[in-house]
């Protein structure tokens, strides 16, 4: 009797672990597939010629959440001011949360707006519903109310291209109230900040250009956004957590809003560079996908009467494993379940093909393999790169001392620390 609860278990864990790496490798394939572009030849993406607008140039709010952050903000925002953009149509603002005298002084003394609010508990939601209400009320207070186009969302270690906003802008004429721009790392400083970046490549990869080839909507990723300022200005108020990208998500699907994921316009983001900072950051994305998993599931009855397809596919993200947890999963089943018909020889029906259930979990973990490898940009396919996977087992350890931490009622932001050696 033992023996046959093992194997039971066994198939039950392949059952519960297989949608996650099919949906994977579903969308890896899908990768290889080229959407159509905006009918510019691929030298002209690369090497843009001075914009020319069909429309006049649309107008900018960027804004600059930054809790903390002294040690980037100020390069960041300095980097931004360099933008090629029609200086009339954009304007910065950072809402500092809790930096320093000196970094806010010399913020001041750039050509932007400073907004210093005082928080009993921080969050990027809370930065964001204060810039624009800031900006509606002085609005108010003025005969001509200063009205945006659109606003950009972006995190204070994000740099950009001097010509990031002359590309967004073509975007934005194409008609799209929502987009998302290419965020990739801006250092490789170490193996846990390469690994870090791969992992986002390859979240670029799936959740975002591979839905967009098949006309589904890419998912955000928390900056380097692009909203309708109207609309946004109307919907930031419902933002009620720390995961604020993943709400503006599910609010966008309900209301049949297309994401559109750029892929030729970079957002250089940094990442994690140590063990610590990463379980971190992953404490906050698992509780983040947990709390929206719940907060996503009432409207699925309607998204599925409605066939609001995007919506079910976000909602099945929230439930998908963290692909390098998974990838560990199915390692280490695949090795367990070899042993188990060695060690404890299987019961009726079992013992009619002892090996099965082995060969399901080996072909579950090359299948997943093969995905990732897909799903990773050709340039990241080095051996520099797969020389750190090495240190994969422990940072999936700390994912996975996580899971006793969670919290779904926990809506505390917790702060990244950036810029650090």
């Amino acid at each position: 009797m033992p023996a046959y609860i093992l194997h039971i278990v066994n198939l039950l864990l392949w059952l519960i672990i297989a949608p996650s790496v099919v949906y994977v490798c579903f969308f890896a394939i899908v990768s290889l597939f080229k959407r159509e572009e905006r009918g510019e030849k691929r030298e002209e993406r690369e090497h843009p010629q001075p914009s020319t607008f069909l429309l006049p140039p649309s107008t900018f709010l960027v804004l600059f959440p930054a809790y903390h952050e002294d040690a980037v903000i100020v390069h960041s925002v300095s980097e931004f001011l360099k933008s090629d953009y029609p200086q009339d149509k954009f304007h910065v603002t950072v809402i500092s949360d809790h930096m320093e005298e000196a970094t806010n002084n010399q913020l001041a003394s750039l050509p932007i707006t400073l907004l210093q609010p005082v928080f009993d508990k921080s969050s990027k939601a809370k930065a964001l519903q204060y810039a624009i209400r800031n900006i509606e009320e002085r609005g108010e207070r003025r005969e001509e109310r200063q009205t945006f186009d659109y606003v950009v969302i972006l995190d204070a270690d994000n740099v950009v291209r001097p010509d990031f906003l002359t590309r967004l802008n073509e975007v934005c004429q194409q008609g799209y109230q929502a987009i998302q721009c290419h965020r990739c790392a801006k250092n490789s400083n170490n193996d846990i900040a390469v690994l870090d970046g791969v992992s986002e490549e390859i979240n670029n990869t799936l959740f975002r250009r591979a839905h967009n080839v098949i006309g589904m909507s890419s998912a955000l990723i928390g900056s380097g956004m692009c909203f309708d300022y109207q609309w946004f200005a109307a919907h930031v108020g419902l933002l009620n957590s720390a995961v604020e990208d993943r709400e503006l998500e599910a609010i966008l699907m309900k209301e049949n809003i297309y994401i559109r994921f750029e892929n030729d316009i970079p957002v250089y983001d940094e990442k994690v560079s140590n063990s610590d900072n990463f379980q971190h950051q992953r404490l906050r994305w698992m509780n983040g996908q947990w709390q929206t998993l719940l907060l996503m599931l009432p409207y699925i009855p309607k998204a599925v009467i409605t066939a609001n397809i995007n919506y079910i596919d976000k909602t099945i993200q929230q439930a998908l494993i963290p692909r390098s947890i998974l990838l560990m999963l199915t390692a280490f089943f695949s090795v367990i379940a070899t042993l188990l018909p060695l060690l404890f020889p299987p019961p009726f029906p079992f013992h009619l093909h002892p090996f099965t259930l082995p060969l399901m979990w080996w072909g579950l973990f090359l299948l997943l393999c093969l995905s990732l490898v897909i799903a990773m940009p050709a340039r990241l396919r080095s051996r520099a790169v797969f020389s750190r996977i090495a240190w994969l087992p422990r940072l999936v350890w700390r994912m996975l001392s996580n899971i006793t931490k969670m919290d779904r009622k926990n809506k505390d932001f917790l702060h990244t620390t950036h810029g650090t050696k």
